[in-house]
């Protein structure tokens, strides 16, 4: 018998820039630190080894300066961030305890402040380098003008930070620690991500909210979803665009010239999208795709990636045909076909597809009550062919 392995998971660059960061201290302690696994903690309390590469330290303007890198490993996952090069480098100045009162209390016990909020002394100062993008846009958990490191990871880091920090046999008890966690090539990579649009300039974002990678997993896409929408009602949208591609999503800029912000790459998670686009206060819903996706939608499919159900021609060309398509009575190997045999017949299709892009708003509407919807079928040559229901 032919058993399927099961997908192994892997390290978000939250967790790897966490582990990094910890090998880089113990560098700075004089301790052995890599190549060789390190353990930290994670958010659900569970503890982990995560492999370094590398580890060294130098004296940079006679400040010993700890470096350490992690190559991400995202398991099964098709992440464009896998074997990316997480690099923490880290610097500690010592300070002066208070003479007493709760900020010596903090100081010795270092109990971890809430995120974005440190106490001194025992400060943490975290910074983006090299590869890491920077916020330029409101709506996102990161302040405008800061490195795109996410609350979770801030917190891994600050963590790992303070184990490394509290076994030390050299370092300070109460010290301003600088942590600066670079990403090799980052800026490259960031490119095949949806970074540009959520206002994330420079580089990639150092993201995970659990520090493990699912494969396969749909809560990566839902999340940057879900952010594009915050920063769409930041910046003041008052429609969004939900596409199902790059193509559509240019076919609709290209012809309605809406604000950046207001397109959202939904993918192939339709109903969530929009779900999630009434959760966000959106009263007027775009939906751009090409035909197989649009007419996926128009035959009631939540959810439009193959691996959740391959569009049936058979079912498909039914479907057409009660909506009074014209088309040739032969079976059709794919959808793509199917649109290719209605062009050709020499009945007008505009009737047919706006049929299609109403069926389609009808089942949009029946998880956005209320909203007002358009869905918009894109040709194969990037122009739109049809919109419908007209928006007023």
């Amino acid at each position: 018998m032919n058993r399927r392995r099961p997908l192994r998971s892997g390290f978000t660059t939250g967790a790897c820039a966490a582990a990094a960061t910890k090998a880089a201290i113990l560098c700075l302690d004089g301790r052995h630190c890599g190549p060789g696994p390190i353990e930290i903690p994670f958010p659900d309390g569970e503890r982990r080894e995560i492999f370094v590469s590398n580890a060294a330290t130098e004296i940079i303007d006679g400040v010993p300066v700890g470096h350490a890198s992690v190559i991400k490993d995202a398991g099964d996952d098709p992440d464009v961030t896998n074997g990316a090069e997480i690099i923490a480098s880290v610097s500690i100045n010592p300070v002066p305890l208070p003479p007493t009162g709760r900020e010596r209390e903090h100081a010795v016990t270092g109990k971890l402040a809430p995120v974005g909020f440190w106490l001194p002394p025992g400060e943490f100062v975290i910074k983006g380098g090299e590869g890491v993008g920077t916020v330029t846009k409101p709506g996102l958990a990161v302040p405008v003008g800061e490195p795109a490191i996410n609350p979770v990871p801030q917190a891994m880091i600050i963590n790992a930070a303070r184990e490394a920090l509290r076994s030390g046999r050299q370092l300070p008890s109460s010290a301003t620690v600088t942590i600066t966690i670079s990403v090799k090539n980052g800026k490259k990579i960031a490119q095949k991500t949806l970074n540009h649009r959520l206002g994330i300039v420079g580089g990639i974002s150092i993201l995970g909210t659990t520090g493990i990678v699912t494969p396969l997993s749909s809560e990566s896409w839902k999340a940057t979803i879900s952010a594009g929408m915050d920063v769409a009602v930041a910046t003041g949208c008052t429609d969004i665009v939900l596409s199902a591609g790059r193509a559509s999503e240019k076919a609709h800029l290209h012809h309605y010239r809406l604000p950046e912000e207001a397109y959202v790459m939904m993918g192939d998670y339709f109903a969530f999208s929009v779900s999630e686009a009434v959760a966000h206060g959106f009263g007027r819903i775009h939906i751009a795709a090409q035909w197989a996706k649009m007419l996926k939608i128009a035959m009631t499919t939540p959810q439009t990636h193959v691996r959740h159900g391959a569009l049936n021609p058979a079912q498909a060309a039914q479907f057409v045909k009660t909506l009074g398509g014209a088309i040739p009575d032969r079976p059709f190997n794919t959808a793509r076909e199917l649109y290719e045999a209605i062009l050709q017949t020499k009945t007008d299709p505009d009737p047919l597809f706006r049929k299609i892009c109403m069926s389609a708003a009808k089942y949009a509407a029946s998880f956005a009550p209320g909203a007002k919807i358009q869905c918009h079928l894109v040709d194969y040559d990037g122009t739109i062919s049809m919109s419908a229901p007209k928006l007023k």
